[in-house]
Formats: structure tokens, C-alpha cells, sequence
């Protein structure tokens, strides 16, 4: 009878505690949207020990594959996750987030790529707002008004020329030099770069924008080439003396390798956020959170700075620290994506062809 007595009491306290337990494991946020805006003081620990259960995450991403190998080494060696990575465009990725979506296979966890992809995503409520700490540590326009998806670095559009064709004392001060006849056949453009066309012809005013790149295409012609890390290397191959818009980063780092290659920038600097979302329905919400921390964490954005990146800290300074850069606006330029990817079409493409 006294054994039975022990018995019980020794049963009701491990009932008692395994319901402790439940209770405690029932309350820890599990859900994507759970863990996405969870704030309590074991958040990281919560999200280390859940991404270590899970063991790996799915990235879609157009960043440089060098620079993404850079970042997800990183990553692995810190917490022991590996991250799975697709890369293509942010066109092809958008498409693919969209379609995996409509057909509801959920395989993507987080995306990175222009903001021009990432607020369709967004608009289809593809998204996942994350509350992450770290996102005081960035500039306030790196956020997106909504919060579902938020910049990691900036790609500055700067024009670049070949140091072996083009004297750096000629170069154009203003869009209207290039109006001069020693630009003639000299002049490369990337083929999709119709956002930034739009930033620049809208700060001039439309009407004169339009007819002043009318008169440069007439007049000197433009060479057009998809996809700026071509159009980089065609500069550094003296195949495109002057580039209108290349990526700085490109620029930069192809530079430093000892390419006969420099840079500068007609102003006003244009720049296109390249950002990151976590996906809605991400299978690895522990992982995902904790990378999509680690992206604009002060550790993510020291390596995207060593790599000639324009981060979006607040702490690390970069050559456009000091001067004004206007960021394409990604919703409102997705408004009128159609008029200005024709007037893109009608007044740069075509012609040039």
C-alpha cells in the first residue's frame, strides 16, 4: 500500500510535469507569422535551436553567385544550417515564387532580389513582415512602407568607361553632354534598366527627359546589352567605351582585379534597392527567420561591404555616404511599369537596334 502511495505520488508529478512541459512547448511560437513577429528576450535562441532541428533552408536570390557564397558560407559556419540556393534573375524568380505558390507547393523560405520583384510579391501576399531587431540598426528608406520586404544593400546605377578609350578628363558632367559627337557608337546600355530611365527622365521633367534621350539615341546612338555584368565586362573589354548603367559594385570590384575600368555618376546618384522577404509559408520558419536576420545583421552587411556592396547600415560608410541618392520607388513605378517600359521601349530599344 505505502508503494502504491509512492507510486502515485511520484506519477502525479511527472503528469504534473510533462503537462508543464506541453504548456511551455504549446506557448513557444512555431507558425512562420508566429516566429516572424516574436520580440521576447530568447528570440535568438529560440530561432538558433529551431533552425538546427531543421537543418536547412531554401533561398531564391539574383544576387552575384560569388557574393551569395560569401553570405551562406557565412552563415553555415556560424549556426550549422545549410542554405539550399536557386539563382535567376528577379524576373525568373518572381515567376517561380508565384507559380510554386498558385500550384501550393511552399518550397522558398526567403527571396532576395530587386525591390521590383519583391513588391509584386508582396501585392500577391506572398510575404511575411518580420519584426526583426536588426532593423534599427538600417536607414529607415531601406524598409518598405508595408514592412514585408526590406532593402539589404543598394545598387547604385553609375556609369563606367574604359580607362584605355576614354580620357577622364572628357567625361560627361551631364546627360546633355552626351549629346556631343565624340559619344558617337560609344555609348551601352543595359536592356531592362527601364526603372532607372524612368527616375531619370521624371527629374528632369518628362517632356524634356524623353526628348533630350530621343536627340542621344539620334544623334550618337546606343548600344543595348541584357544583363549588367555583361555590360561590365564589355567595358572592360573596350567593347562599350561608356556604360550608362552599370552596377557600382561591378565597377568596383572589377577595378580592384585590374580591369582597364573606372567609374563615376551624372547626378543625381539613382540607386535600386535589392531586398529581402521571408515567404509567407516558408517550410523552414526557423531557419528562415534567423537567415532573413542575418542578411541586415551588422555581421551580413560587413561582408556585403567587403565586397564593394552599398549596404543599407547605418554604421558602415560607403563612397555615396555623404551625397544624395535617390532610390527608385518600387510600388510606384510598378503603377506605370507598362508606360514606362514602352516609353523605354519606343525612345531607347528600338531605335537602337
Amino acid at each position: 500500500m505505502r508503494y502504491l502511495r509512492h507510486f502515485s505520488r511520484a506519477g502525479a508529478a511527472g503528469i504534473v510535469a510533462l503537462l508543464m512541459f506541453v504548456a511551455c512547448a504549446l506557448a513557444q511560437p512555431s507558425s512562420v507569422a508566429d516566429l516572424a513577429g516574436y520580440q521576447g528576450a530568447d528570440r535568438k535562441q529560440l530561432l538558433i535551436d529551431g533552425a538546427k532541428r531543421e537543418k536547412e533552408l531554401t533561398f531564391y536570390s539574383s544576387i552575384p553567385p560569388d557574393d551569395i557564397s560569401a553570405l551562406v558560407s557565412a552563415f553555415d559556419r556560424k549556426y550549422g544550417v545549410k542554405v539550399k540556393v536557386w539563382r535567376a534573375d528577379s524576373e525568373g524568380f518572381l515567376q517561380r515564387v508565384v507559380r510554386e505558390a498558385r500550384a501550393r507547393r511552399f518550397e522558398v523560405d526567403v527571396v532576395a532580389g530587386s525591390s521590383s520583384a519583391l513588391e509584386p510579391l508582396y501585392r500577391e501576399n506572398l510575404l511575411q513582415e518580420v519584426k526583426s531587431p536588426y532593423l534599427s540598426g538600417i536607414i529607415p528608406e531601406a524598409i518598405a512602407p508595408h514592412r514585408q520586404w526590406v532593402a539589404v544593400y543598394l545598387s547604385t546605377i553609375v556609369q563606367a568607361y574604359n580607362t584605355e578609350l576614354v580620357r577622364q578628363d572628357s567625361l560627361p558632367k551631364t546627360y546633355y553632354d552626351l549629346l556631343r559627337p565624340q559619344w558617337k557608337d560609344k555609348l551601352g546600355i543595359e536592356a531592362e534598366d527601364f526603372d532607372w530611365f524612368a527616375q531619370v527622365v521624371m527629374e528632369m521633367g518628362e517632356a524634356q527627359g524623353l526628348r533630350l534621350f530621343r536627340d542621344i539615341v539620334a544623334s550618337n546612338g546606343i548600344s543595348v546589352r541584357k544583363g549588367h555584368s555583361l555590360l561590365t565586362n564589355l567595358v572592360a573589354a573596350g567593347e562599350v567605351p561608356l556604360a550608362l548603367t552599370a552596377y557600382g559594385f561591378l565597377a568596383e570590384q572589377a577595378k580592384r582585379k585590374g580591369a582597364p575600368l573606372d567609374w563615376f555618376v551624372i547626378p543625381p546618384v539613382i540607386a535600386r534597392p535589392t531586398a529581402e522577404g521571408l515567404a509567407r509559408n516558408a517550410p523552414h520558419p526557423h531557419a528562415a527567420v534567423l537567415f532573413f536576420d542575418f542578411l541586415i545583421s551588422e555581421e551580413g552587411q560587413q561582408i556585403l561591404a567587403s565586397r564593394q556592396f552599398v549596404t543599407v547600415s547605418r554604421s558602415i560608410e560607403t563612397p555615396f555616404s555623404k551625397g544624395p541618392i535617390r532610390l527608385i520607388d518600387s510600388a510606384a513605378i510598378l503603377n506605370q511599369a507598362r508606360k514606362w517600359q514602352e516609353l523605354y521601349q519606343k525612345t531607347i530599344i528600338a531605335p537602337s537596334r
